[in-house]
């Protein structure tokens, strides 16, 4: 695969006007320099299906998908069709749109635990609600959350939790407590350490590793024995494992969800949904003490359910919940196949569901290393690649898979080389990439 000769004028310009007047450069800090290879493109002009050209047109395949947002393809002209109508029309109003109880009709119809639903902005707004409301219901101040989540939420209850606490009270810290996926001992010693104070257990059904022995159904019974509730972080399943979510997949209906990312193919639109019994009290048709929940400014802004309307049908017309596990399986096989031919095996590891595959770097140790990934990105990078993540989206075809094999082949070349001569850091141009979370710079 024949090497870009990437020019970055532009990028680099607009970039240091970028760092200079935000914070970390990125209004995202898995979007930010740390993240990326040296010779990353670190200004994007515009994207048309999976394909990214930035501010000095240089042109990449994206194999990211804007953090799994973008499901069907940049700039999908169905989507924007419904869009374009609805903006014509007004984007806000002092009282519900039409539009608002549309979304939400559909919502119930395909997300088995949806009964009743509030719309967001963003997945952190909803799961933070799904946790307020369960410590409203209970009247209890934990919250449990499974600690080989990669993130949850934005707010202090989920970063006070990981070394990120600067800025988050000692006090607030201190009411998140961590469970262990498929350990359910773990879990049954909170309850046994906490009891009658653990408001709820929160968790992605489905994230790497399959549920073993009935650990959803086993935890939703426990939670239910205990007087906890049961929350689905689907910000990330959501729309991808199967249009009704993991939930409708696992066939585990939690207390409630949440739900973003994908919902709306980029546009922001994120939901709580929930059994009626929960959801209620936080509208105002009860006689009991009231619960303050979502209540945001655009969280029903007509565009974006307009966009959320228009993804979901699409996904429906076209059964595209089978394309990206097929998409995937494809790219994660030819991976597996591909280290095997040329002999690297021992640096790359490939995990998870074909719907949203994990890919881990080794360096010549056998350890997880992010010299080695940096060094994978760099690579690939170079070879007009973008790959920080995969997502599998409508937009990628066997076409793609198959260019992405091509430039996966020659990074794992490289890497086998260093590590088998000078060492992987000695092939990495530029800093090394670095976890976001992380104690200090």
């Amino acid at each position: 695969m024949k090497i870009k000769d990437l020019k970055y004028e532009r990028n680099n310009a607009l970039a240091e006007k970028a760092r200079r007047l935000i914070p970390g450069g990125a209004h995202t800090y898995s979007k930010g320099d740390d993240q990326f290879p040296a010779n990353a493109p670190k200004v994007i002009d515009r994207g048309f299906g999976c394909t990214l050209w930035d501010v000095d047109g240089n042109e990449f395949t994206d194999l990211a998908m804007s953090l799994g947002t973008v499901i069907l393809g940049h700039a999908y002209e169905p989507v924007l069709e419904a869009v374009r109508k609805e903006i014509t029309r007004g984007v806000n109003f002092c009282r519900p749109s039409i539009i608002e109880g549309e979304l939400a009709e559909l919502l119930v119809d395909i997300i088995p635990s949806a009964e009743m639903v509030k719309f967001g902005k963003n997945g952190s707004d909803a799961v933070t609600a799904a946790v307020k409301l369960a410590r409203a219901y209970t009247g209890w101040k934990y919250v449990a959350r499974c600690q080989d989540d990669a993130f949850n939420a934005i707010h202090d209850w989920f970063i006070g939790s990981t070394v990120l606490t600067r800025g988050v009270p000692e006090e607030v810290q201190a009411l998140t407590l961590k469970f262990k996926y498929n350990d359910l001992d773990s879990c049954q010693r909170l309850f046994d350490q906490y009891p009658g104070q653990i408001a709820c257990f929160l968790l992605e059904p489905l994230s790497s590793d399959p549920p073993r022995d009935g650990f959803l159904e086993k935890l939703k019974a426990m939670c239910e024995r205990n007087g906890a509730l049961l929350i689905f972080d689907e910000v990330v399943s959501g729309f991808r494992f199967a249009l009704g979510g993991a939930q409708e997949l696992v066939g585990v209906v939690p207390h409630l969800s949440a739900f973003g990312k994908a919902m709306a193919n980029g546009f922001s639109t994120s939901a709580l949904v929930g059994q009626a019994e929960f959801m209620r009290i936080g509208g105002i048709d009860h006689d009991q003490e009231r619960v303050f929940l979502l209540s945001t400014t655009h969280g029903g802004e007509t565009h974006s359910l307009a966009a959320a309307i228009a993804t979901i049908k699409e996904i429906r017309r076209h059964g595209i919940i089978d394309h990206f596990w097929s998409m995937g399986q494809a790219l994660m096989d030819g991976v597996r196949s591909t280290a095997r031919d040329v002999g690297a095996e021992k640096y790359i590891d490939v995990v998870g569901y074909s719907v949203k595959p994990g890919f881990v770097y080794r360096d010549e140790t056998g350890k997880a290393s992010m010299v080695a990934r940096t060094l994978f990105l760099q690579e690939t990078v170079s070879r007009g690649l973008l790959m920080p993540y995969v997502v599998p989206s409508y937009a990628h075809t066997k076409e793609t898979v198959d260019f992405a094999l091509e430039c996966i082949r020659d990074a794992l070349v490289v890497m086998k080389n260093a590590a088998e001569g000078p060492g992987m850091a000695s092939a990495v141009r530029g800093e090394i990439v670095k976890p976001v979370f992380r104690k200090f710079n």
